[in-house]
């Protein structure tokens, strides 16, 4: 068993701004996942924008916190804490934090198989 916790040196160290906007890190990646590319949490503050992008794996967005504008492909809607949304591999997406407060979500990708 492997736990992982925000403040573990080793999700701390991977730290990085993710397509421009959102400070992101990975919770869990290809270094210990077998099957999943990676558990990561991303936050966004108010008027940030992870900047529309298209990755080689499929994808879900999960809000935790806060609120914004889910753009994947051509179609856009607005997203709250509790909504999870697929971006299949391949698709050009994007989010706005278009809200007052901090957006956190989670992302989870994986590989085509």
């Amino acid at each position: 068993m492997i736990v992982r916790n925000l403040n573990d040196k080793e999700v701390l160290e991977t730290t990085y701004l993710a397509h421009g906007g959102a400070v992101a890190q990975m919770i869990l990646d290809r270094r210990i996942l077998k099957e999943i590319g990676f558990l990561a949490i991303a936050r966004l503050e108010p008027g940030k924008e992870i900047e529309a992008h298209v990755d080689p794996m499929e994808e879900i967005y999960f809000v935790l916190s806060g609120t914004g504008e889910m753009r994947v492909d051509d179609e856009k809607r607005q997203v709250c804490p509790g909504d999870a949304t697929w971006i299949p591999t391949g698709s050009s997406h994007s989010l706005l934090n278009n809200g007052q407060d901090e957006c956190i979500i989670l992302v989870v990708a994986s590989p085509v198989w």
